[in-house]
């Protein structure tokens, strides 16, 4: 599986060539996405629908920007269930592939950027 779990063309659209900017942008995911998902990790544990909602929400801006496309599906599908206050095995099941997913992209991020 040497396909990359995230994308920079975003994040390089929006920087038009300015690597300080990139450097940036990754050290804030850096610095939230894990802390807002250990949040969300909490909230899952709780059955705490109104802080799953509000995390997963929080989470996809982020996912989005790196091109995570399925987790940003996942975060959504979360958002929505957490909102209705549904389906909590749902929501269990979704957030193993996202923390998967998330803990992943933290990785590669740290060993491509050094941070």
């Amino acid at each position: 599986y040497g396909d990359m779990i995230y994308g920079l063309n975003k994040i390089n659209e929006m920087a038009e060539g300015d690597s300080d900017f990139i450097t940036s942008v990754i050290g804030v995911f850096l610095e939230e996405v894990p802390e807002d998902l250990s949040s969300l990790e909490a909230a899952v544990e709780a059955g705490d629908f109104t802080q799953i909602y509000q995390l997963s929400h929080k989470l996809k801006p982020n996912v989005d920007l790196l091109e995570m496309e399925s987790t940003r599906v996942l975060a959504l599908e979360m958002e929505t269930m957490g909102k209705n206050e549904e389906d909590l095995d749902g929501i269990q099941a979704r957030f193993g592939r996202l923390k998967q997913d998330i803990d992943q992209a933290v990785a590669e991020l740290r060993k491509d950027f050094d941070l």
